[in-house]
């Protein structure tokens, strides 16, 4: 039986295509190439651990003792480092480009708007980092899970481009954590039935590792590695229905460990922060809605906290066993070891059951540690970095050229370029979002829904180099907006910019309503923005120099300019994918910049 395009959708977790405007077609972003230059000297070797839908705030990485050992111990930890995109695919897309979502168009994890075909419609087989490593003299690797629609039938229409030898995990059975099927270099899938996946996987990357070895003193290696933990279990029941018959068609469970693991953590139970199941609603659009979890709820959310827990420790070993091969081998004093996640999680905080795709912390700030040569040990790094900074940080090390068509930069790795960044380096993050939100977990409520639809935004984080501000700034679909000041309530409890909530008169020592509309504005240039004005923003809206940062643009001289000129964030409908017509106002074409009022296509 052909599996079908809805059910690789289903055990994805967004099935879109059913959703999917009638006769709007979407057109491939277009890509730039650059060509690369090898380093004259010796270029070391990267191995690169992308977990799936790994926490940092529900404090995931406190249960894995060889990661501590091997990694926060010995490398640095990115404190301030975020997902751009809360979704597997696209999180995914952006980390391996360099570009964020509304500029790969890779906004979900299935067609139309996502997955595998749509990076390869978009023309990025060609044209991301295992290619440009290549080009660099690089032999490059891969194993676990590398894209969502990646399947057991269009694996090979065409083979993702770029690895000297690979072995993907495939849908529909990614989410199987006892049913998975591998799928190694040009050879057929394999199933692996009744096998955990990660021990499957740990077998496959010490074998990629083998042969990496082989090779390794005429060519460095770049090996990446993706286990699914701890992702929530999905099962496919069948193969036909309608989305919105979707508890028919697939069922979520947590995550299943290894036998050896599942006695772990008996009374370990989800943090119980102020924001965990709060009294109060809190939010906005359907965030807001969601109705104060039952006990019997909270104690199944404890359950599958500790079955993510469980889940990772087949990730803590693999990672130790592969810090012993690295010793066998002599390797560890030339080589950067990369651990990060696709996006972040959540698990009872604002109601919410477990899941992603928000633009809470939870969601968007994740675990991030380098360990290399060079590299402090056992420090924590307050730059602020996103998934889109780690292509260009992997060529650097490379000794590969930047690309102009990057929407990130390196991310500072030594000591000395991170000093630097505490001057120098920007201080927000462009976080975007189409299509639903899905609750994973158990549904207790009757009439709990486990899609919501309307779940697309608009946002920006923000985190002042000198730790006096910290915002969290958005805009809905619905044209809701929320404004958090996480100096003041750091769970993010309060949207000031709600009905229900009373707005300060002032902050950061200005009227409040002038703070709001600087973020917007910022909000307007970021939401669209390619290549060094993502990076750059504030000199999108002053050309001429003067401001650099969210302190400088608060000056009175710019009231007029931000308050009464510029055009404001908004949408004008709901859409699951990026459909610039439902985009709103363009800031490269309705935007200002400040001189004398000028448009931003005028002045460029």
């Amino acid at each position: 039986m052909r599996f079908t395009e809805f059910a690789v959708a289903a055990a994805g977790l967004h099935i879109s295509a059913a959703f999917a405007r009638d006769g709007q077609q979407q057109q491939p972003l277009g890509v730039e190439t650059r060509p690369a230059s090898n380093s004259a000297k010796k270029q070391p070797n990267i191995i690169f651990i992308l977990t799936d839908d790994q926490d940092l705030h529900l404090n995931s990485l406190d249960y894995l003792p060889f990661i501590k050992k091997h990694l926060i111990q010995k490398g640095t930890s990115y404190k301030r480092h975020f997902c751009t995109t809360a979704l597997c695919c696209p999180s995914r897309v952006s980390l391996w480009t360099g570009k964020q979502a509304h500029n790969t168009n890779v906004t979900d994890v299935n067609p139309p708007y996502g997955g595998y075909p749509k990076f390869l419609s978009q023309g990025f087989n060609t044209n991301y980092l295992p290619v440009w490593l290549q080009e660099a003299g690089y032999n490059t690797y891969y194993t676990g899970k590398l894209f969502n629609a990646h399947t057991v039938e269009n694996y090979n229409s065409p083979h993702a481009g770029g690895w000297t030898s690979s072995d993907f995990l495939l849908d529909p059975f990614t989410y199987m954590y006892l049913n998975a099927s591998y799928q190694r270099n040009q050879e057929p899938p394999v199933s692996y039935e009744g096998k955990h996946t990660i021990d499957v996987l740990t077998d496959k990357a010490y074998g990629l590792l083998s042969e990496a070895l082989s090779d390794a003193e005429s060519r460095p290696f770049f090996l990446g590695i993706a286990p699914v933990a701890p992702h929530s279990n999905v099962d496919i029941k069948s193969l036909d229905g309608h989305p919105d018959n979707i508890e028919n068609l697939v069922s979520f469970t947590p995550p299943i460990p290894a036998k050896r693991h599942e006695h772990l953590f008996k009374d370990v139970k989800v943090p119980r922060t102020p924001h965990f199941n709060p009294d109060s609603p809190s939010g906005a659009n359907w965030v807001r809605t969601l109705k104060k979890q039952s006990t019997e709820n909270v104690d199944f959310n404890d359950h599958f906290y500790r079955q993510r827990l469980r889940a990772l420790q087949g990730v803590d070993e693999l990672v130790d066993g592969l810090f012993s091969l690295l010793e066998k081998h002599d390797l560890l004093d030339n080589t950067y070891i990369f651990y990060t996640t696709d996006n972040g999680y959540h698990i009872g905080q604002h109601r919410m059951q477990p899941g992603k795709e928000t633009g809470f912390e939870e969601d968007i700030n994740i675990p991030l540690i380098v360990r290399g040569p060079g590299i402090p040990e056992g420090e924590i790094s307050n730059a602020v970095t996103t998934h889109i900074d780690l292509a260009p940080t992997v060529l650097k090390l490379a000794g590969a050229p930047s690309r102009a068509d990057f929407d990130g930069e390196a991310i500072p790795l030594r000591k000395e370029e991170q000093t630097q960044a505490v001057e120098k380096r920007h201080e927000h993050v462009t976080v975007e979002y189409w299509g639903f939100a899905a609750s994973e977990g158990k549904l207790f409520e009757k009439g709990e829904t486990r899609l919501y639809l309307n779940n697309t935004y608009k946002a920006l984080r923000i985190i002042g180099r000198d730790g006096t501000y910290s915002f969290y700034y958005s805009v809905w679909c619905n044209n809701e907006h929320e404004l958090y000041d996480l100096k003041a309530d750091p769970y993010q409890l309060r949207n000031l910019l709600h009905a229900d909530e009373k707005a300060p008169e002032t902050l950061l020592s200005v009227p409040f309503t002038k703070v709001v509309a600087r973020l917007d504005s910022l909000l307007f240039v970021l939401k669209s923005c390619k290549a060094q004005t993502c990076t750059q923003p504030w000199r999108a809206l002053h050309p001429e120099g003067g401001v650099q940062n969210l302190q400088d643009a608060l000056a009175s001289r710019y009231d007029e300019f931000y308050v009464s000129q510029q055009k404001r964030v908004k949408y004008d409908r709901c859409e699951l994918g990026y459909l610039l017509d439902a985009e709103g106002p363009q800031f490269e074409t309705d935007g200002l910049v400040y001189r004398q009022g000028a448009r931003w296509d005028e002045w460029v």
